[in-house]
């Protein structure tokens, strides 16, 4: 078969059969008497293979490779076009992203759209610092879209910076909370305390509800930060976990206000007295969570609170008893 009907009946152009000749992938087998080239049934379904192997996106130095070296392991190279694959469509996504973002601003102008490019890269800066400054700057110099900034915010670790970003969510005009929402369906713990975090500052009914959901995440951090903010809304959900909190010494101080914030409701008050005993008042427990629970009924109103303090006065630990015993005169004073 001669090269003019090879190509036509293969899709490959003259050009390209003979570029392939030339670097060696396919050689015709004859020639005929006018020293045309002529291709075999064996050349073409080389052909077809270096076709197939092109659209899996080798080179044709690989192909070649693949073709003729009898020691090529396809499952190597085929990891190789997965990862550079994985690469491309990320770039490409990261990409996509920017230009939505860039849109979702409404650029006027050129100038507009360059000064945005280079707040969401300082956004996405190894300093802090930059990470800050265009956090702040996000709310004057030019708009972010929100998904910028609740991306930022739900990947940052340092917490001034987190603080700025959340700063920036409130001043934009949509606080995100839809998108921060969302992470607290991540499979990292850590976005998800974020999403915690960011939705604690948002004073809606709506995120309330998201918040008590978090309660029973399986995160015992994302749990607590989740307690510290509904305590603070009202939410008696929160109770157990602000009490487990006191009782192992983390964010103690902020969970005694928390629960005290949520004793201003008598209804409440005896239970959380009487959870705290419960929990903090035995003798199993440690001496430094003991001495945490005089400190922990301080605020708290209510005969429950009162009578688990005068009890306490007289404990063995002096530490406790004193404690409670100075507590007692302040409520008396009261």
């Amino acid at each position: 078969m001669l090269i003019g009907e090879v190509a036509r009946r293969s899709g490959v152009s003259t050009r390209m059969l003979r570029h392939y000749e030339s670097l060696g992938l396919v050689r015709p087998t004859g020639r005929t008497r006018g020293g045309y080239r002529e291709y075999s049934g064996e050349d073409i379904r080389r052909i077809f293979h270096i076709e197939s192997l092109r659209s899996l996106g080798l080179s044709l130095r690989e192909v070649g490779r693949a073709l003729d070296d009898p020691g090529f392991m396809p499952s190597g190279l085929i990891d190789d076009l997965v990862r550079q694959t994985r690469e491309r469509i990320e770039a490409e996504t990261k990409l996509l992203t920017r230009l939505c973002r860039i849109g979702a601003a409404e650029p006027t102008g050129w100038e507009d759209v360059l000064q945005t490019v280079a707040l969401l890269r300082a956004l996405g800066s190894k300093s802090a610092r930059k990470r800050q400054r265009a956090a702040l700057s996000s709310v004057e110099e030019a708009p972010v879209p929100v998904e910028a900034l609740v991306e930022a915010v739900l990947s940052e670790t340092d917490p001034v910076v987190a603080g700025a970003l959340r700063w920036a969510l409130a001043q934009s005009g949509d606080d995100g909370r839809a998108l921060l929402a969302e992470g607290l369906g991540s499979p990292d713990a850590e976005v998800r305390k974020r999403a915690v975090q960011s939705l604690a500052e948002i004073p809606d009914g709506e995120v309330t509800a998201v918040l008590r959901d978090a309660l029973a995440d399986p995160d015992v951090v994302v749990r607590r930060y989740a307690a510290l903010a509904l305590g603070v809304r009202g939410v008696a959900d929160a109770v157990p976990t602000l009490i487990d909190m006191i009782a192992e010494g983390t964010n103690d101080v902020e969970a005694a206000d928390a629960l005290s914030a949520l004793a201003s409701r008598p209804a409440l008050a005896d239970r959380i007295a009487a959870g705290l005993v419960d929990r903090l008042a035995g003798g199993t427990v440690e001496s430094s969570a003991r001495r945490r629970l005089p400190q922990a009924l301080a605020d708290i109103p209510g005969d429950t609170a009162s009578g688990a303090l005068a009890e306490l006065s007289h404990d063995e630990d002096r530490v406790v008893a004193r404690t409670a015993s100075y507590i007692l005169g302040l409520r008396d004073a009261r």
